[in-house]
């Protein structure tokens, strides 16, 4: 007689690329949509999902309350199918719950927003790798000032999640220089680009102790590129959450061009 043993929690930190412009066809994020899509199939399927998104931000760490959260389309200038998008996820107030006694208990001040709805951040990638939006799905935010050391105190608060079967996924862009970027998609070389990139890969993968690797994501700005792949950090702070929750080294699940600069992914 076998014996089945409980699914265990997943990490990953991806970059979701330029707005809804995933959804919206172009050859830009061809590579991206193509990763996402065959992205669940490197996982086992989780019972819920928990997402820290570069696009919300809050004095203190804050978890949706909603058991139907809308969608928040937070970006401006794009065609009108845009507005349409529709990710029907249901909410997860158990986990919000789960969530913040767990930061508490870390003496990490946390809330629950029972009207805010998911941002781009959240239904754009969860579209592509679970269209049928039927995994209740929660959403974590930043905290307002972008400390690096803060936000890995997010992840070691977190940690005993890892022992359910909850994915939780870092969504945010390894590079986010929005003047550099080339919509285009055409990927001209960029050693900066470059460097910082091979940078993030020896910190996330490479044989370091944790408080060695955590040392490092504090001092991020320290790195080669590190202020022109993000002149400001939002983007680059779901990766501190993850790295600490995990705990140990990550593998690389994506390297290659997103609106033709060069972009990780990382899996715990």
């Amino acid at each position: 007689m076998t014996t089945s043993h409980p699914k265990q929690g997943q990490i990953i930190y991806f970059s979701h690329g330029g707005g809804p412009l995933p959804l919206l066809g172009g050859t830009a994020h061809q590579l991206m949509v193509e990763f996402m899509k065959k992205l669940p199939s490197r996982l086992h399927r989780p019972e819920a999902i928990l997402v820290i998104s570069a696009h919300w931000e809050e004095t203190q760490a804050t978890v949706l309350g909603a058991k139907n959260p809308p969608l928040f389309y937070d970006y401006y200038g794009f065609p009108a199918e845009a507005y349409t998008i529709e990710y029907p996820a249901p909410g997860n107030p158990s986990l919000a719950e789960k969530v913040t006694v767990l930061l508490e208990q870390a003496g990490i001040s946390a809330a629950i927003d029972c009207e805010r709805g998911f941002d781009h951040g959240v239904f754009i990638p969860l579209k592509l790798m679970y269209p049928e939006a039927d995994i209740p799905a929660q959403q974590l935010s930043l905290v307002k000032g972008l400390d690096p050391s803060g936000h890995l105190a997010l992840g070691r608060a977190l940690r005993a999640l890892k022992q359910e079967n909850i994915l939780v996924i870092g969504s945010g862009f390894s590079f986010h220089n929005l003047q550099a970027f080339d919509w285009q998609g055409a990927g001209a070389p960029d050693p900066h680009n470059d460097a910082f990139q091979d940078w993030l890969i020896d910190t996330c993968t490479g044989d370091y102790s944790q408080p060695d690797r955590e040392q490092r994501m504090v001092e991020w700005q320290l790195a080669p590129g590190a202020r022109y792949c993000h002149p400001r950090e939002e983007h680059l702070m779901p990766l501190h959450t993850c790295l600490a929750m995990a705990a140990g080294p990550a593998t690389k699940i994506f390297d290659d061009y997103i609106l033709g600069k060069r972009s990780v992914a990382f899996q715990w």
